[in-house]
């Protein structure tokens, strides 16, 4: 079965997107945080019709709002110190992100890999905040997500 054009979706860098697209983002952003209290407000700020906005909202999302509901793998590169892989379960289980696997290589040079595979749905946070607050931990040096998919 062919899928119906409209129902295609593409993952595109941000840099060769038209400034429509990167402006409807920007005002969702501004709305989202409370920067801007309104569409009327927003739209203004960034140099956006209403009309342009309403146009393209649902046609653009951020790649982690994709992801969330869903099964991602993310992979680290973390120093090699005790409490480390602790503290990135701390921080899962804080934003009540359900760990399905956890791999971590052996260390080389004081640095491991570790991939965790992890259910966003019940997240109390997006997925955004948590690549954060992952990043944030004393000891992640690299941290992304690898794969994202639906459950069953």
């Amino acid at each position: 079965m062919r899928l119906k054009r409209e129902d295609e979706y593409y993952l595109v860098k941000a840099a060769v997107l038209p400034d429509v697209f990167l402006k409807v983002m920007q005002v969702k952003r501004m709305l989202n945080s409370g920067e801007a209290q309104s569409v009327n407000a927003a739209v203004r700020q960034a140099g956006l019709s209403r009309s342009a906005y309403y146009k393209y909202r649902d046609a653009i999302r951020p790649f982690y709002e994709t992801a969330e509901g869903h099964v991602i793998t993310m992979v680290f590169v973390i120093e090699n110190f005790p409490g480390i892989l602790a503290g990135i379960s701390q921080c899962l289980a804080e934003a009540s992100a359900n760990v399905l696997t956890i791999n971590q290589g052996i260390p080389i040079n004081s640095l491991a890999d570790v991939t965790i595979s992890m259910e966003t749905r019940s997240m109390n946070c997006p997925l955004e905040e948590l690549m954060s607050r992952l990043g944030r931990i004393n000891g992640v040096l690299q941290h992304r997500i690898l794969a994202g998919g639906s459950l069953g």
